[in-house]
């Protein structure tokens, strides 16, 4: 008998380290199979096989099969286990399953900062940002001590605010964290994000260890908020002087730093530089970046060719792009790029009312009445209606929310981030 269960314990043993092997690997699905036949062979779990085995679901994003082994989790008496329930949040979160994720989280008897870590993260990866707040105010008021992954998940929750930002940079110092490459980076990019440029590069030059990431996102800060030169020397710096390779946002960042500054020629330089020189395949995007820098330069023509020799079907947003610039350039649109443009455009999107109002905004640019009231006519006949753009606004520690066609008035607005940076000064713990 005794032989018997050593042999059982030693085949368990070697079923978690397959999960493990199989849950890192690109074909997790493995996992699940290895597991069937550690039932068929009535091979016990032991503690180590759900976590690898969720973490495999969770990879191929198998909410089904993660159910499954969740019944099996309750059926061998794991529910309880901290790591089991980390990876079934972690799992659910992926999944877009934040309600079942807080369930898990919410009934764990006991919890470390990975737990709280990973509900946040499923809650911020699902849009849930007040949520995310609020469950680290939890976690400061249990006293749990925040770690960089808290860090790098609350900043993530920050784009666009750069007070809320600051709070939490200030967190990272009170708490003594180390300014690593992670750390340092996720700061670099929500100032850049956020317009604060200045913040952004006190960072950026106080790291010791950057990654492409990081020069990545301070080059696009710099090139977004109309820094274009230095976004473009700091690129030359970062290949003079570091041994980071460019990659695909570093690129688009650097063609928006042309885009900004007229450079159609260093523009073209550089989109080519990517494939011949780095092996990067332009994608999408950066083939949108050429077109928006040659339709702002004013070269409709130019940019039109560029499009119908792309070697993929450009999307809407390329066209868009020069629907534009057509507009703004109407008096150099001689050969009726616009109108190719505009047809090409209806035919993509019919029914999105965003591609008729540039279409009617360029007929009555062009003083062409009766051509933009017929768009309108049609808008309102097929009751395609402009879609109200929502803007925030942040007063005394509040951050409201209201649409952007009416006036900001009080009954119009909604608290997002119920006093959040009141809250989080209040519970600020040593």
């Amino acid at each position: 008998m005794a032989k018997s269960m050593s042999l059982l314990s030693k085949q368990t043993a070697l079923s978690s380290v397959s999960f493990r092997g199989y849950s890192s690997s690109d074909s997790p699905v493995e996992s699940i199979l290895v597991y069937s036949e550690m039932k068929r062979r009535r091979i016990k779990p032991n503690k180590l096989t759900f976590p690898f085995l969720l973490k495999a679901c969770a990879s191929f994003f198998g909410l089904t099969a993660g159910r499954q082994i969740q019944v099996e989790v309750l059926k061998h008496g794991f529910d309880s286990d901290v790591y089991v329930g980390n990876n079934l949040i972690h799992l659910y979160g992926s999944c877009k399953k934040t309600s079942d994720a807080r369930k898990v989280f919410d009934e764990m008897t006991e919890r470390n900062v990975v737990s709280w870590n990973s509900i946040m993260t499923a809650l911020v990866e699902n849009g849930r940002f007040s949520l995310a707040i609020e469950c680290y105010l939890e976690m400061i008021w249990r006293r749990f001590c925040p770690d960089e992954t808290t860090m790098v998940v609350l900043l993530s929750v920050c784009v666009g605010n750069l007070s809320l930002g600051k709070l939490v940079h200030s967190q990272v110092m009170v708490r003594e964290l180390e300014l690593n490459c992670r750390l340092g980076t996720a700061l670099v990019d929500m100032y850049a994000k956020a317009g604060g440029l200045e913040y952004a590069r006190f960072v950026f030059e106080r790291m010791h260890d950057k990654n492409v990431w990081t020069w990545s996102a301070m080059i696009v800060g710099l090139a977004q908020y109309g820094f274009a030169e230095e976004a473009l020397q700091l690129f030359s710096t970062m290949k003079k002087k570091s041994s980071v390779r460019p990659n695909y946002v570093t690129f688009l960042g650097v063609l928006c730093a042309c885009s900004h500054t007229g450079l159609v020629e260093d523009g073209y330089k550089y989109f080519h530089e990517m494939e011949k020189t780095h092996k990067i395949k332009p994608m999408m995007i950066h083939y949108g970046a050429m077109v928006d820098i040659l339709g702002r330069a004013g070269r409709l023509n130019e940019a039109y060719d560029f499009i119908n020799k792309m070697p993929f079907e450009p999307d809407a947003v390329v066209w868009r792009t020069l629907l534009s610039a057509c507009s703004i350039h109407h008096d150099k649109d001689d050969d009726g790029i616009g109108e190719k443009v505009k047809k090409r455009l209806i035919e993509l999107e019919p029914k999105r009312s965003g591609n008729l109002v540039i279409v009617a905004n360029r007929y009555a640019e062009a003083r062409m009445w009766d051509e933009a009231a017929e768009v309108r006519r049609v808008m309102k006949e097929t009751k395609i209606k402009k879609i109200a753009g929502e803007s925030c606004l942040e007063l005394e520690g509040y951050m409201y929310m209201y649409e952007s066609i009416k006036k900001p008035q009080k009954h119009h607005m909604k608290p997002s981030l119920h006093n959040t940076k009141h809250m989080m000064v209040m519970l600020d713990l040593p």
